[in-house]
């Protein structure tokens, strides 16, 4: 199969070869794809070397798929000309994830939608990937009426000049900011733009997408998303009211039975997800599994994942890997 990663040469771009060398995802030619300034750059892909090339130069290659991760503007140009020239596209950017005509995908949560005449597919936003996952299992057996979310985010979710920020600082060098204040030995409660209802864009989208991806507009979310200093994955303390009573135990067995979801959760022995630990992994990681005592039918959880991997390239994988298993691609 003939696979273009457009931004290959960027963070998630990168992670996403890794991804597809790791799953053997049966890649027979390469194309990775970057600006023009990128072009003729050399790529390593399981050995062999591949030259970056443009958009334009990929689409008159025909790949088969192209995994999409070099921002909204080029997604919003290129995205309809490869899909046009009969190439699905599998975009990690937020252009069509609230597009109504396009299907925003985590394969273990609604995979099932996917049909052949979807060429553009969205890949959710990181931090709502991982708590869907969670989601689903709970949301099957008790019907969730509200969600409040806190995130821990990654610098590596802001990007390469976010990571070297945040070394920079922890050396005492002077170097390009990502952010508008410190992030070392910080707290920065702003993830992308401020919209006029006072919440951020990184906030709203893990509202609108978590209604669209469970397709199910009566669950309630409400988030508030952090910038930490940490490398590794995103954190969430996830706050979750059921409509339905439920036992805890038969809760942690559904979120144990759910596909893509680890529990490491043993208070006695110190065991909960880190995002150390979470780091180059596929899986969602659930702990801190307790019922909220100030209000009924309500559980506190909280949930890691590797944003680079799940939240990003790992998804968009599976995506592709999906599709190819329903003969889609």
């Amino acid at each position: 199969m003939k696979v273009a990663v457009v931004g290959a040469t960027g963070l998630v771009g990168s992670e996403m070869l890794t991804v597809l060398a790791e799953r053997n995802f049966p890649v027979s030619e390469l194309i990775p794809v970057a600006s023009e300034r990128s072009k003729g750059k050399e790529i390593d892909f399981k050995g062999k070397k591949y030259k970056v090339v443009t958009p334009t130069e990929a689409i008159a290659l025909k790949p088969d798929v192209a995994l999409f991760s070099a921002g909204g503007s080029t997604s919003t140009e290129f995205a309809p000309l490869f899909a046009e020239a009969g190439i699905t596209v599998i975009d990690n950017s937020s252009a069509w994830r609230m597009d109504p005509s396009k299907k925003l995908i985590v394969p273990e949560v609604n995979g099932d939608v996917l049909e052949a005449s979807d060429k553009i597919i969205a890949n959710p936003n990181c931090s709502t990937i991982q708590m869907v996952v969670v989601m689903k299992p709970l949301h099957e057996k008790y019907k969730i009426k509200r969600v409040v979310v806190s995130t821990y985010q990654s610098v590596t979710g802001t990007g390469v000049k976010a990571v070297d920020q945040l070394m920079d600082e922890r050396a005492g060098k002077d170097g390009e900011k990502a952010y508008p204040y410190q992030i070392d030995l910080n707290v920065i409660p702003h993830i992308d733009v401020f919209q006029d209802n006072g919440y951020t864009k990184e906030e709203m989208k893990m509202i609108q997408e978590t209604n669209k991806i469970m397709g199910d507009d009566s669950i309630k979310v409400t988030a508030t998303t952090v910038r930490i200093p940490v490398m590794g994955g995103h954190s969430e303390s996830v706050n979750i009211e059921f409509e339905n009573e439920f036992d805890l135990a038969e809760l942690r067995a559904a979120l144990e039975a759910q596909e893509g979801v680890i529990v490491v959760d043993n208070p006695a022995k110190l065991e909960y997800p880190m995002p150390k630990d979470a780091h180059g992994k596929d899986e969602v990681f659930v702990g801190r599994i307790r019922r909220d005592e100030s209000q009924p039918k309500t559980v506190n959880l909280w949930v890691v994942a590797d944003n680079l991997r799940k939240g990003a390239a790992t998804n968009a994988v599976q995506v592709a890997e999906l599709l190819q298993k329903k003969g889609l691609i």
